[in-house]
């Protein structure tokens, strides 16, 4: 009998490529994109881009930047909803990105290109949804929201780790596993997700030329 074990694990064997030293001024390996909607001293909603995220069992760790509104509202109110677009959301993204609800717009931000807008929702062309727990509202072209809760925070200098707790998730049928009540259907979830400030789909690759993308990554180096 022919032996094809030993070709077949030849075949798929990795090139072992020399490695090289570099000083990334960014190490956005790639996340999901979450736009974080929270509410401004007045009432009206704000919404922040962000991709530095991460979740273990229903917590969310979250990377924001010192200077944003979107960190003073959620330390204000400690209230948020994590808004989870697909990757045909990315249009959305592009829309509000290098924008700030802060007003004067911060030194820091300035230099990165950023202007100020107050109504991020009409910009964009989203629709607010009324939240269960929580007083921001949802985003509904988004088809994960999760309602969410301030637990405690790490200044890290220019940035703020704030750790947060989701408190219920709502998301559309299509994500459904089929038999099961609260499992998600991974071949059905197409997230969006940021690469060093590109913007790709899970499976289809670049989606759209991002915004973000157009600043100069060196301008984040501390």
């Amino acid at each position: 009998m022919e032996d094809h074990t030993r070709g077949s694990v030849e075949d798929n064997q990795v090139s072992e490529e020399e490695h090289s030293v570099i000083n990334p001024a960014i190490l956005y390996w790639g996340t999901p994109v979450v736009l974080i909607t929270t509410l401004n001293e007045d009432g009206s909603p704000n919404i922040a881009p962000m991709s530095s995220a991460f979740w273990l069992g229903n917590f969310c760790v979250l990377g924001l930047a010192k200077y944003s509104k979107t960190t003073a509202n959620l330390l204000r109110t400690k209230q948020c909803v994590l808004n989870l677009p697909s990757e045909d959301g990315a249009q959305y993204v592009n829309a509000i990105a290098r924008t700030t609800g802060s007003d004067p717009v911060p030194e820091r931000k300035i230099n990165l290109g950023y202007t100020h807008l107050k109504d991020k929702f009409g910009a964009a062309g989203l629709t607010q949804q009324d939240s269960d727990l929580v007083a921001p509202p949802r985003i509904k072209q988004c088809p994960v929201q999760m309602e969410a809760e301030y637990l405690n925070e790490l200044d890290m200098g220019f940035a703020v780790v704030i750790q947060v707790v989701v408190r219920r998730i709502h998301v559309i049928d299509k994500l459904r596993l089929p038999g099961h009540a609260n499992r998600i259907d991974a071949n059905s979830w197409k997230p969006l997700i940021m690469s060093f400030q590109k913007l790709y789909g899970l499976r289809s690759g670049e989606v759209l030329d991002s915004r973000l993308a157009e600043i100069n990554e060196e301008l984040y180096r501390r």
